[in-house]
């Protein structure tokens, strides 16, 4: 990796690009410091480490801590990636974006401008709701007027997070909203590496913890790395056909089948659902009864919060992946072309084969983010140590690492064609 980028650094257009993303991450993090008018940042910061790693715990790490300094950008890009994540699900369920999909690039253009759309819809609907129940009793001023004005200095922030990352994609070196949300999740590093070694200093945590965690934490990326790029390549043969004169067809190549092909999607899925509970008992009195069963059954470190936190991993990989894999409709084409998966009939044969292989891959890989998400839970929970950099963090940040060096790569051979083509 380090390889790739040293070589695209060489290259005059390619240099031009990650200076520019660079000027363009370093803008969206000098934005992260501009506090919002009106609100008490003090409170707010209270609010979120009451919630430690539930919800709001998670929102202020994809944030890079704005969403407790509760400065513009406080909503990050969430609901660019939740109206995404809601167009891709409508792709399947309604025939007319289906229909766009598969129309090419015009297609997704059009695809790209709805989520847009949804995404200042679900940003105004989501920044209303924070100022309303978060930042509530945080609001210097509580009227009408205040209430819109944060709202829509959020939703503008959220706006304005969505341009960025899109004249990243376009004019940098790729992926800008990945880019951005691996940006924060690193900026939060050096604070909380600092803060481990202040408590092991003060005697607060046992100093033998830390290079303990340290292996940990290169074990676990390693085998983030390892599971991230594992696929299984099932052999594909085209028959030979001829066209007027000329002959097609005849080659091998393969269909890659990625073992995490939902990426670090089931795991914010399941972060979501089990925060909600704990969202509900901070705005309830501590003697409650509700508050005491969140609390002893469904605090970070129990082992209930475990198990339903690996199992609803489990089912949403499994969701994600029959929604978008279709194994039927990959043997059809292959049929249409000509193609067959060697020793495999075509037609429903194919698909029953593609689905079977799908299915053990998913099991393997849901098992995978599962261990990956309880791991840092029982380590906090053994250590009494706060794992800032969690399963779903690590998850992102060798994601978007891979995938930054495979597009620097992609840039380079596409460069060298050009050259060759002139």
């Amino acid at each position: 990796m380090l390889e790739t980028f040293r070589n695209a650094w060489r290259i005059e257009d390619i240099r031009k690009k990650i200076i520019y993303t660079l000027i363009m991450l370093l803008v969206y993090r000098l934005g992260s410091f501009v506090p919002i008018p009106f609100v008490d940042v003090n409170v707010i910061q209270e609010i979120v480490k009451k919630g430690g790693e539930g919800l709001l715990g998670f929102f202020n790490t994809l944030s890079g801590g704005a969403l407790e300094n509760f400065t513009i950008f406080a909503m990050s890009i969430t609901p660019y990636i939740n109206a995404t994540i809601i167009m891709q699900l409508l792709t399947v369920a309604i025939p007319r974006l289906e229909q766009l999909a598969k129309e090419g690039e015009e297609g997704r253009k059009k695809i790209a401008q709805y989520s847009r759309y949804a995404t200042i819809i679900l940003a105004f609907l989501q920044a209303f709701g924070i100022t309303y129940g978060l930042a509530h009793q945080a609001l210097v001023y509580k009227n009408i007027f205040v209430y819109l004005f944060v709202a829509l200095t959020l939703t503008a922030g959220t706006a304005f997070l969505m341009w960025l990352g899109e004249q990243i994609t376009e004019k940098g070196i790729g992926n800008g909203i990945s880019l951005m949300i691996f940006v924060n999740i690193v900026s939060r590093a050096p604070g909380q590496i600092f803060r481990l070694v202040v408590a092991s200093v003060q005697g607060a945590i046992n100093w033998l913890y830390l290079p303990f965690i340290t292996v940990f934490m290169v074990l676990l990326i390693a085998g983030v790395i390892f599971i991230d790029m594992g696929q299984r390549r099932v052999p594909v043969q085209y028959s030979k056909r001829v066209v007027g004169r000329k002959m097609y067809g005849g080659q091998s190549t393969h269909i890659p089948m990625k073992v995490n092909s939902s990426g670090v999607l089931p795991v914010i899925f399941a972060v979501s659902i089990l925060s909600v509970p704990q969202t509900i008992a901070q705005f309830t009195s501590t003697d409650s009864g509700f508050y005491k069963w969140v609390d002893k059954w469904m605090s970070y470190t129990s082992w209930p919060y475990a198990v339903v936190y690996a199992l609803l991993i489990i089912f949403f990989t499994f969701f994600y992946t029959q929604i978008t894999f279709n194994p039927i409709e990959i043997s059809n084409n292959l049929r249409q072309y000509g193609g067959f998966v060697q020793g495999i009939r075509p037609g429903k044969p194919t698909a029953d084969y593609l689905a079977r292989i799908s299915t053990r891959l998913t099991l393997v890989g849901s098992l995978f983010l599962a261990v990956v998400a309880i791991i840092p839970i029982a380590v906090a929970a053994v250590t009494k140590i706060n794992m800032a950099f969690g399963g779903t963090s690590i998850l992102i940040m060798v994601g978007v690492a891979l995938e930054t060096s495979k597009q620097l790569e992609s840039q380079m051979l596409m460069r060298h064609y050009k050259g060759f083509l002139k």
